[in-house]
Order: C-alpha cells, then sequence, then structure tokens
C-alpha cells in the first residue's frame, strides 16, 4: 500500500502549485502568449506542460518547512505571480511603445478618428497603431521571442528560486522607469514620419496665406494621408533592426531581472 506523508504532500504541492502560477503570470501578461484570441485551455494547457518540465529543477531548491496552504506559502504565491507579471510587463512595454508611435503617425496623419477595438491591448487604437502592432509582432515572432521568453521563465527557478525572498526594491525601481521609455521610444520610432507631416502642414501654412481661396479642407487630408503613408512605406524597411533592438532590450533586461548571464536561443 502506496502511503505519503503530510510533508510530502505540501513539498509535492508547492513543486506544482507555486512555479504554476509565475508560468501562468507570465502567459497572461506576455504578448503573443497573452492575446485574449489564444483560447484559455490552450494558455493553461502550455502552463502545466512548462511546471511539469521544471519541476525536478525547483524541488531541489525550494524550501521544504513552507506550507503552501500558510500564511508564507499565499506570500510566496503572491511573489510568484508577481515575477511572472514583472516579465511581461517588459515585454509588454516594448509592444505599447510601438503602438504609441503608430498613434502619433495618425493623428497627424488626421487617421485619429479611425478607431477600432484591439483584443491585444483590450482596447481602442487607431488603424496605424494597431497596423505598428502587428509588425511589432511579426517581428517578435521572427526572432523566437515568444520561445525565448519560455526559455527564460524555465531558467528563472534556478537563478530565482521559490522562496521567501523575490524582487529587490531597485526591481520595481527598474520597472517603473520603464513607463518614461514608452513615451521616449515611440517618440523616436515615429519621428520621421512626424517631421515629413510638420514640413507638409508648414508648406499647407504658407499655401493658404499666399492663396485665401484655396479650401485648405479639401487639399489638406488627402495630401497629409498621402505623404504620411508614402513616408511610413519608405520608412519600413528600416523599422526592422530597431525593433529588433527593442525586443533584444526588453529581453536583456529581463534576463537582468532574473540574474540570468546567457541563454540558449533556438
Amino acid at each position: 500500500m502506496i502511503s505519503i506523508t503530510t510533508a510530502e504532500l505540501n513539498a509535492l504541492l508547492g513543486a506544482f502549485l507555486w512555479p504554476l502560477s509565475r508560468i501562468l503570470a507570465l502567459i497572461a501578461t506576455a504578448p503573443i502568449l497573452g492575446n485574449p484570441s489564444v483560447p484559455v485551455r490552450v494558455k493553461l494547457g502550455l502552463a502545466i506542460m512548462i511546471t511539469l518540465m521544471v519541476m525536478p529543477v525547483v524541488e531541489k531548491s525550494m524550501p521544504q518547512h513552507i506550507d503552501p496552504a500558510s500564511g508564507i506559502g499565499l506570500i510566496v504565491l503572491l511573489q510568484q505571480v508577481l515575477i511572472g507579471v514583472a516579465i511581461g510587463f517588459v515585454m509588454r512595454i516594448v509592444f505599447v511603445a510601438v503602438e504609441m508611435a503608430g498613434e502619433l503617425i495618425g493623428l497627424q496623419m488626421g487617421l485619429g478618428f479611425a478607431i477600432f477595438f484591439d483584443p491585444q491591448s483590450s482596447g481602442q487604437v487607431d488603424v496605424i497603431g494597431r497596423f505598428m502592432g502587428v509588425i511589432a509582432s511579426l517581428a517578435f515572432l521572427a526572432m523566437d521571442g515568444h520561445l525565448i521568453l519560455i526559455a527564460l521563465i524555465s531558467q528563472s527557478f534556478s537563478t530565482l528560486p521559490v522562496g521567501v525572498e523575490a524582487l529587490t526594491d531597485a526591481t520595481f525601481s527598474t520597472l517603473a522607469n520603464l513607463g518614461g521609455e514608452v513615451f521616449k521610444s515611440g517618440l523616436q520610432l515615429s519621428l520621421p514620419v512626424l517631421t515629413a507631416l510638420l514640413i507638409t502642414n508648414l508648406a499647407l501654412g504658407i499655401l493658404t496665406r499666399v492663396a485665401p481661396q484655396l479650401n485648405i479642407f479639401a487639399v489638406g487630408f488627402p495630401l497629409t494621408l498621402s505623404i504620411g503613408l508614402f513616408v511610413l512605406a519608405l520608412s519600413m524597411p528600416f523599422y526592422a533592426p530597431i525593433l529588433e533592438y527593442f525586443v533584444r532590450d526588453g529581453l536583456n533586461l529581463i534576463m537582468g531581472i532574473l540574474n540570468i548571464s546567457e541563454i540558449y536561443t533556438p
């Protein structure tokens, strides 16, 4: 007859529950993986599969004296969720910066009214912002970013094991400072098109002063829209290395948070 003690049951439960909470938090917040269009069963199945793969590592480094049903066990659970959310938040910032660049471009082009619901961010975005978000998603997939995220969360149990101690205050400060990076990166990414549209608007202003009888609304909107799309099309080949830099910078930041020096990239 197979017998199991309460301590062994708690250890087995903690070795599965705590890593599962960290992985589920990452999948829920990370781009691509956390998209609402991905079925919940697929997300849960992926999280369970990764958890079963990392359980041997977790059992070696996990403190045996913590009861998952105790108050300390609840704190450890919340810390694992926080770690997973922090990892997904860093990569989400990259996509928000790219979509913000698209929204700035669309606003200057006169497409601020062309908005629709975005399932990725669960909010309203304009058409250019959504287009830039799709380009960023394709670049992320082309770099195997989703596989690197899974590898990072798997290695995190070795460098940042399950326990009472988790993220430091410096890590939270770094995550808070990422908010400023959204505006800076988004503005830098949209500068070529914004510069061309600024010159166009200045030219239209001079033209209005020279020819007051000109209907600026009939001429200005098609002109700014055409020039904006033309410059955006010319700039697209140069966006690929910039998006790659953004994604790699986000991955390097995650590696710094998790104290990972190197990682195998598939």
